[in-house]
């Protein structure tokens, strides 16, 4: 089903040239400078994970659904994946653009809503990109371990695919790639992927994994910061607010179970781990064996909390990511407030030490 995803980054390959890493090929002349000069980090990234256009899309299907969409990610309100369909989430994405605009608040694409929209109609749903090199030499993990003693084993719990990659990287789904560049289609290493945006890294902090995890998932450092969250379990979601009480962003979430309720009341954050490694303790789970062995998983984003914890104030209980975007919403968690990766690597430049959280049922 990935076969054309896959080859495409064959494609991109063959048309990489060998890097020095600064974006300047290598061509085996000896330099006439004695002391080369220092790589800029965000040249670097750029060179490795930056998306260009590949050029106009003349032949992209009208998909206004996936365009309001990706507006809506774009502006902080999370459809979830942007996959072009209608449903619970998008609605839900919809009345917290509503919201944050002093719109009527009724999670459809009515006349008002619409014309506030409208400053971004000339938006594309999607754009043409090739594949940078740092995607295609990407180090993969295909065979990725179910049990946690054995994925404690590897040096990381990254990507399976390069589909998988950039699905997260354009805020989508591998069967939606598939779908929007189909097998008869193009075989030049161009892609069509939902229009996700290029990242912006004023404001990231100096630290090289982070950016380059900013990179790898569409999000740029620059956000507002939230003064409080509010995770709310009727409806789903967690939503940051200003300090004037205005809303600034909103993501489906997953929130608890029957065995390991939300905690309700009011907790603080207490802080921001990036690409944690994660500390399975298997008596914290009442669904696994206290005879299991307590292990430390390595980071990547098919950790079982993707690549951010914020830590929360209630022992052992925080918001984070997942390696199941598509199932956020749709299953339990063990008390955690899970969201896809990118929306929690957003969330994570909006917060920090001592923003308040509170938790509503």
């Amino acid at each position: 089903m990935r076969d054309q995803i896959l080859l495409a980054a064959a494609f991109a390959l063959a048309g990489c040239s060998v890097s020095d890493g600064d974006g300047t090929a290598n061509t085996n002349s000896t330099s006439l400078e004695a002391t080369p000069k220092p790589l800029d980090p965000q040249k670097v990234l750029a060179t490795a994970y930056g998306f260009a256009d590949a050029g106009p899309d003349k032949t992209a299907p009208n998909n206004p659904v996936m365009q309001t969409q990706a507006v809506l990610d774009s502006l902080g309100f999370s459809p979830k994946v942007i996959d072009g369909k209608q449903g619970r989430d998008f609605e839900l994405a919809i009345r917290g653009f509503q919201v944050a605009n002093d719109l009527p608040d009724t999670g459809k694409l009515d006349e008002k809503t619409t014309a506030a929209l409208s400053r971004w109609k000339d938006r594309p749903a999607t754009r043409l990109i090739r594949i940078p090199e740092g995607f295609a030499k990407a180090s993969f993990v295909p065979n990725m371990p179910k049990e946690a003693k054995d994925k404690a084993k590897l040096p990381n719990l990254g990507y399976r695919d390069l589909a998988e990659m950039l699905a997260e990287r354009f805020h989508t789904t591998p069967a939606t790639l598939v779908a929007l560049n189909p097998a008869n289609g193009r075989r030049d290493g161009i892609l069509r992927v939902p229009n996700v945006g290029e990242v912006d890294l004023t404001d990231a902090p100096d630290n090289a994994q982070w950016r380059e995890t900013l990179m790898q998932l569409g999000v740029s450092a620059k956000q507002p910061k939230a003064d409080h969250v509010v995770v709310d379990k009727s409806e789903g979601v967690l939503r940051a607010y200003a300090e004037d009480g205005k809303l600034l962003a909103q993501f489906p979430a997953t929130m608890g179970s029957e065995h390991d309720p939300l905690p309700l009341g009011d907790w603080t954050i207490q802080g921001v781990s990036r690409n944690p490694q994660f500390h399975y303790n298997p008596r914290l789970f009442w669904d696994v064996s206290d005879k299991e062995d307590s292990v430390k998983l390595p980071a990547g984003p098919n950790s079982d909390v993707g690549v951010v914890w914020i830590d929360l104030s209630k022992p052992h209980y925080g918001i984070h990511g997942t390696p199941n975007p598509e199932l956020i919403g749709r299953t339990e968690s063990h008390g955690c407030i899970r969201l896809t990766n990118w929306d929690a690597v957003r969330l994570a430049q909006m917060v920090g030490t001592g923003v308040k959280a509170h938790f509503q049922s």
